[in-house]
């Protein structure tokens, strides 16, 4: 193992010190993550940043740290519980009264949609993301393990995961998870993004 990995500590994110500016280092990986989905909001990622990091529910999230650095982050919900909430004002502060009105209405159907016949003993793994100087170091691995190994759920799911991310697809394949499922984007937006599909994975206890 790395002597980076020996590092890395896996925390609630609600319990991390409150001198750590956990929720903008959370906000900052996000932007990065995400920025493909984020792009027509704002192409600037501190922007995306500053806008995004009011929704986290902290105690819904776990985090990896590197010392004072959150080297990555992921959030495990029972898939009624949400796990991020939009605040309107927040997104129009940063990102403009329009481009913010659009995002609080159209992402917060996309964040905070409720499963349907969520199944029971099932944890649900949201947000994944890896700062950019940690990534290729396992810091998802040993997020995602710690869940695993940490929650009472017998089952997990990762949901809408893009066709494009093969090392997210790799890394979810190697700790046992396996696609059920496949949701096709609309060719236009497929045009755009360079997504065809999205992809649903399961993880069964053994």
């Amino acid at each position: 193992m790395k002597k980076d990995d020996d590092k890395v500590k896996i925390i609630k994110a609600d319990r991390i010190d409150k001198d750590i500016d956990v929720r903008n280092q959370m906000a900052e990986i996000f932007a990065e993550g995400f920025a493909q989905w984020l792009v027509y909001f704002s192409k600037d990622k501190n922007i995306l940043a500053k806008a995004f990091a009011h929704m986290f529910v902290l105690d819904q999230f776990y985090v990896a740290m590197v010392d004072n650095k959150v080297a990555g982050m992921t959030a495990c919900t029972d898939g009624n519980t949400l796990s991020v909430r939009l605040n309107k004002n927040e997104l129009r502060k940063y990102l403009g009264f329009i481009k913010g009105s659009m995002a609080g209405i159209f992402l917060k159907k996309e964040f905070e949609a409720p499963y349907k016949d969520f199944p029971t003993k099932t944890g649900s793994i949201e947000f994944v993301g890896t700062a950019s100087e940690f990534r290729g170091k396992g810091v998802a691995s040993q997020m995602i393990q710690h869940i695993i190994q940490n929650t009472p759920y017998h089952h997990y799911l990762i949901e809408e995961v893009a066709d494009t991310n093969i090392p997210a697809m790799r890394l979810y394949e190697k700790l046992g998870f396996k696609e059920y499922k496949r949701k096709p984007i609309p060719e236009k937006i497929a045009k755009k993004n360079g997504i065809n599909n999205l992809l649903s994975l399961r993880y069964e206890e053994k």
